[in-house]
């Protein structure tokens, strides 16, 4: 099968066994089984209306291993950041380059951009999801424990774009996934109903309870990029949900602790876990690269998914 010509917004764009072809096209890449270039020639254009460490190194280097020219451009390089419509940088951007990667804080702004688009348009982060993080966190998974299906894994914090992809991705292959959130801070209502009628999924108050016998714990920053006005009222507001080694004590022997990064130690997880031997986030951060290339590779180069 392929999805040459599609764009991947938000991970129930692609159906279960797509993602496992996807998946295991990512596994060949890690490995350095795949040696094609398949982009050879063509242009990636990557906007970021917020900045990024691992987003933009692992889309560039991955852009250029698969044979793509890749163009940095920010607010101050486009029209853009001078009130241009979404639109009209859509139209201007799909006649030069055969790919665009968005960072930006409006889901909608990348709804329209890719109905403007007839290139494929990928999600590297809105404020709603963030599916290509958690499609590297799960080949983080399958990576450690050679599966991810019949895992459980627990998201302790804040129910934010992290939240909602893995919600979408516990309602497209099946896993366990417990939510913890403190009152107030639960994933979007649309997206968690969906997910919880899988059956799969389910949201708890208590992290302790969240965490007990779970093969993997993850966790995210307390306020995110945006949200530095609210830090007060969010350290209040999470003060008990911090993934420390007691926490992690409660998950089974075998567990592993991810985090996407950046994190604050002393804050959403201690330095003890993060910086443990259950931590895989930096497995879990070079993982990135292998699951954009994927992405990239089946979208702009018309690999199939087998």
């Amino acid at each position: 099968m392929t999805t040459d010509g599609r764009d991947f917004l938000a991970i129930t764009d692609f159906s279960t066994p797509e993602l496992r072809g996807l998946f295991a096209l990512a596994d060949r890449m890690r490995r350095g089984e795949y040696l094609k270039r398949p982009l050879e020639g063509k242009a990636f254009a990557m906007l970021f209306m917020k900045s990024s460490t691992r987003t933009r190194v692992s889309f560039e280097v991955g852009a250029w291993q698969l044979g793509a020219h890749p163009l940095f451009l920010t607010p101050r390089d486009v029209q853009l950041g001078r009130g241009e419509a979404v639109a009209d940088t859509a139209r201007v951007l799909d006649r030069m380059v055969d790919g665009m990667m968005i960072r930006t804080f409006a889901h909608a702004d990348v709804e329209e951009y890719a109905r403007h688009s007839r290139i494929p348009v990928i999600n590297g982060l809105t404020d709603l999801q963030h599916p290509c993080q958690i499609l590297a966190d799960l080949l983080t998974v399958q990576q450690h424990f050679g599966r991810f299906d019949g895992k459980r894994i627990a998201w302790i914090g804040d129910g934010n774009n992290m939240a909602n992809s893995w919600c979408d991705a516990a309602l497209r292959l099946g896993f366990e996934l417990r939510l913890a959130c403190p009152p107030g801070y639960d994933p979007d209502p649309a997206i968690l109903a969906r997910a919880q009628a899988s059956g799969h999924v389910t949201l708890l108050r208590d992290p302790r309870e969240a965490v007990e016998g779970v093969d993997v714990v993850t966790t995210d920053v307390w306020a995110s990029m945006g949200q530095e006005e609210e830090q007060a009222m969010r350290a209040a507001a999470f003060a008990s949900y911090q993934v420390d080694a007691a926490l992690m004590a409660r998950a089974a022997s075998s567990a592993i602790f991810l985090h996407c990064l950046p994190a604050h130690r002393g804050e959403e997880v201690s330095a003890e876990v993060i910086d443990g031997p259950q931590s895989r986030v930096w497995d879990e951060a070079e993982n990135r690269l292998h699951v954009q290339k994927a992405i990239m590779a089946v979208l702009m180069g018309g690999e199939p998914l087998e």
